[in-house]
């Protein structure tokens, strides 16, 4: 391939499966969405009815201050940064760029989205853009496209509650006896199923071939909404580029629309609804595609119910519907002369308003309620060549969008998302151009939808792939296998990476993958740690949440070595609305968490303006002048830091000011390897012991090039300086010295280790000798001998910041306790062979309990607060057993 130079130092190239730095190092990109709270504006919360309709129908609700606040944002983000994160998810919303109208775009918002990522720069972090919905916009229960779409696709959104068409949240159950509190877990991605979803996603994308009649403006309403669509982001796009210092260094690529749906599109009978487990959940009423269409021209229909237990949907019964005589469609006088005289479209005279669009196209008869077509979506119409979604009208949509946005941004990393647990098409190389990502999401359902840590759980991702003929097959038992399975669910999906390229591929992936959402509910159990059950007697207790989210985002280590950002961190999420959307509530920070008393704060630092090539930091030193909320120092600091320019704060504050607020902060916030010399090949982390294990290969590719800074595109030969270090992040949360606790929190420090884990003797590790040679240092910097034999003996260090003890198969390390982060520098082989080398930290004297780090967690024991709550939900306590292993009687 040709040299292309790359004159950012913080460029990152997309190579051999991995994200690599301009150095040539693999990097690990993990982070969280920023934010939740983006899919609605300020004052409109999923909830509020009060000018929900009234704003809509002018076009007039603005998103400023989303994601966050100026004035709040250098404390969010210094947050988030502190806790490792060094990428950002960043969701915007068709909406929130184009809600006054086709074409008029709010430049303000815009502009202003602009100064958010002007902060993410100056804090270190890297950001991919996400054009965020779900079941299509806020007006149809979800979130993402503007209202005007809704009407120009013949919609009357204000009858969709009546009808059943969508399920909204301000208006649940029903306009006219509203509990919105009371909406179920999960109920709105039921939607998918529903009228309104089907529709709009079959129209976006197969609207030309599924319902020709529905011209607009001269087009098909297809080609008009992927249009508005594309040029609503590519003008984003285009004002990004044109703040001069944002693409490439801050904003790495885009992804794809977040969790598109086929909607109709493939549907094989429009008189049943599928009976295997699929994407779309089963709860509530579950109206079949015929009975949604008669429920949307007024139809009294009576529709399955179902039930979501610990086994999974279960039919309840029937519920009947009777809309009245409402109509989810819009009156033909709503649109004097066929022009609509508020968004000022064209409708062609034969797309008739007031009537279903798919009688129009003679799919059903609106009198007898019959369908005609009842196979009208799994063939190409008139034909019986079988409809192939991703193929033919997914990679076509995105391929317009894709290119759209390379027009202003031309080296943007494309993120490709297909919908949720579909395997992507073979997307060609000359479409990628060697700058893609699999971006593809991962919830634990079971989790999700009962809100609730099971002792079971399944293969669900194996189970909807085919991989097992029976549900039983699917069943884990125990948090071992749980684990394990989220596990091995994680690599299904990682592989789906070998479909971006040329051809799929049985080889290794050439792109590197993303889980752009992963996370857990924290109102679990009824809210039990919002102090809502039990008297209060667990408020603040997120452990059964700590062990959800840590089964998840272990299943990105391992061997799957996975890049990822969670979902999510809501600034105004609450204990009673949650993210504020849906009763979702998955972020990871609450206000409602903060510590009685205790003072919030950004600890005070300086941030050093020189950074060595290839790091992740700002390119210049940060300018912000609030002096309590400066940004974090992050990367790899070099040594031409001018002197006294050095990140300085305590590392007590910065402890207090990590944990305060934090939910399940020891899952999230752990260690992982941020920037490699070589490949990272097994991550391991046990939060029961504080113990992190790397395993890196390196070889021959992976020695520097002398000759060139730039990197050759297909190559590892990287830049000048062969000091560069594999760099780890090392989180105070879980290897603070007794010290730091103290000081941090008031601890004990005679308190502080979790004795319901095995730890050893304190301050010593045994080695592969099985001798015992703890060696103590108090500086900043630890020196591991190069010979095997000497180095596999632990170096201790214990100071104001630090508890821990390292051991590795080779090399020397230097600890930067003030950016929490160890740099372990080793040896390159010359000779065309693999070098496997370990690292291992651990605190050396045992895990940090969490009511050290003020956590208030009830029951700590594994045993107390796990197998034993596990063992009697399953009816086993007493019996002698547990699917863990454990001898608990």
């Amino acid at each position: 391939m040709p040299r292309v130079p790359y004159g950012n130092a913080s460029f990152i190239h997309t190579l051999d499966g991995n994200f690599v730095d301009n150095a040539g190092r693999t990097l690990l990109l993990r982070g969280v969405n920023l934010s939740g709270s983006s899919k609605a504006p300020m004052n409109q919360p999923s909830q509020v009815l009060d000018g929900f309709w009234e704003e809509a129908k002018i076009g007039s609700e603005s998103f400023m201050g989303r994601p966050l606040k100026l004035d709040d944002a250098d404390e969010h983000l210094a947050r988030l940064r502190g806790w490792g994160f060094n990428m950002l998810r960043f969701p915007v919303t068709w909406e929130a760029l184009e809600h006054e109208g086709p074409g008029k775009y709010d430049y303000e918002f815009m502009d202003y989205t602009i100064e958010i990522l002007r902060k993410c720069k100056a804090h270190g972090f890297k950001v991919y853009l996400n054009p965020h919905q779900d079941i299509w916009s806020r007006f149809s229960g979800g979130s993402g496209a503007p209202y005007w779409t809704l009407a120009a696709c013949g919609f009357n959104p204000c009858a969709f509650s009546a009808t059943q068409a969508a399920i909204i949240h301000c208006e649940y159950p029903t306009p006219a006896s509203r509990n919105p509190a009371e909406m179920p877990a999960m109920i709105w991605s039921t939607n998918y199923g529903r009228l309104i979803s089907q529709t709009m996603f079959a129209l976006f994308f197969g609207g030309s071939t599924f319902a020709p009649k529905c011209i607009i403006d001269g087009v098909n309403i297809q080609e008009y909404l992927q249009m508005h669509f594309a040029n609503a982001f590519a003008k984003l796009a285009e004002r990004v580029a044109a703040a001069g210092d944002l693409l490439d260094e801050v904003v790495i690529g885009w992804d794809s629309m977040n969790e598109p749906a086929e909607g109709l599109i493939s549907w094989d009978d429009l008189n049943v609804y599928p009976q295997q487990q699929g994407s779309t959940l089963k709860k509530g009423t579950v109206p079949s595609p015929a009975q949604s269409f008669r429920l949307g021209m007024g139809q009294v229909q009576t529709l399955d119910n179902y039930s979501f237990g610990s086994m999974g949907p279960k039919r309840d019964g029937s519920v009947t519907i009777d809309p009245n005589g409402v109509k989810a469609w819009a009156d033909p006088s709503t649109e004097p002369g066929s022009i609509h005289p508020r968004w000022g479209w064209r409708r062609d005279p034969g797309w008739t308003l007031g009537k279903c669009i798919w009688a129009l196209h003679d799919v059903w008869d609106v009198e007898s309620g019959y369908v005609l077509q009842p196979d009208y979506f799994a063939h190409v119409p008139g034909t019986e060549e079988p409809v192939h979604f991703l193929h033919a009208f997914f990679l076509p949509q995105y391929t317009l969008y894709l290119k759209a946005i390379r027009a202003h941004h031309p080296q943007a990393i494309a993120f490709v998302q297909p919908p949720v647990f579909a395997q992507p098409p073979p997307i060609p190389e000359e479409l990628l151009q060697g700058r893609a990502c699999y971006s593809t999401h991962y919830y634990d359902g079971l989790t999700l939808v009962t809100r609730h840590w099971n002792w079971f759980n399944a293969d669900a991702l194996g189970l909807i792939r085919g991989k097992y003929s029976t549900q039983i097959q699917a069943l884990r038992i125990g948090e071992r296998a749980i684990r394990n399975s989220l596990q091995t669910q994680l690599s299904y999906l990682k592989a789906d990476a070998t479909q971006l390229g040329a051809l799929p591929s049985t080889g290794p992936a050439r792109y590197p993958t993303i889980i752009g959402e992963i996370g857990t509910p924290f109102d679990m159990d009824a809210k039990r740690s919002y102090g809502y059950t039990d008297g209060g007697k667990y408020k603040g207790d997120y452990s059964r949440q700590e062990r959800a989210l840590d089964a998840s985002l272990n299943a990105a280590d391992g061997e799957n070595c996975l890049s990822w950002t969670v979902w999510t961190y809501c600034p105004d999420n609450s204990h009673l609305w949650g993210d504020g959307w849906n009763m979702e509530d998955l972020s990871l920070w609450c206000s409602d968490d903060l510590r009685a008393g205790e003072a919030e704060r950004v600890p005070a630092l300086r941030i050093p303006s020189k950074i060595s090539m290839g790091s992740l930091a700002p390119a210049q030193a940060s300018t912000l002048t609030i002096s309590t909320l400066p940004a974090y120092s992050s990367p790899y600091v070099s040594s031409s830091v001018e002197e006294g320019e050095p990140a300085q704060y305590e590392s007590a504050s910065l402890l207090s000011f990590l944990t305060n607020g934090a939910r399940a902060v020891r899952a999230f916030c752990r260690p992982w390897p941020i920037a490699v010399v070589g490949t990272p090949t097994n991550i391991q982390f046990d939060i029961s012991k504080a113990t992190f294990h790397l395993t890196v290969k390196v070889n021959a590719e992976d020695i520097p090039v002398d000759d060139d800074d730039d990197l050759v595109p297909g190559k590892k030969g990287l830049c000048k300086d062969s000091s560069l270090p594999t760099e780890i992040f090392l989180p105070l949360v879980h290897f603070a010295s007794d010290a730091c606790l103290g000081k941090a929190l008031g601890s004990n420090a005679q308190d502080q280790v979790d004795d319901s884990m095995d730890v050893g003797q304190e301050g010593s590790s045994r080695s592969a000798s099985g001798t015992t040679t703890p060696r103590a240092y108090t500086s900043s910097t630890l020196t591991l001998p190069v010979t095997s034999q000497a180095a596999l003996s632990p170096v201790i260090f214990k100071d104001d910041w630090y508890d821990i003890a390292v051991t590795a198969s080779e090399g020397r390390v230097e600890l930067l306790a003030s950016e929490q982060k160890l740099l372990w520098f080793y040896t390159v082989p010359t000779e065309k062979e693999d070098k496997e080398l370990t690292i291992e930290v651990r605190r050396s004297s045992g895990a940090i309990k969490a009511s050290a780090l003020g956590l208030g967690y009830i029951g700590e024991s594994r045993a107390r607060d796990g197998c034993a709550r596990w063992l009697e939900e399953a009816g086993l306590l007493g019996e002698g057993w547990c699917p863990e292993g454990c001898s608990i009687m």
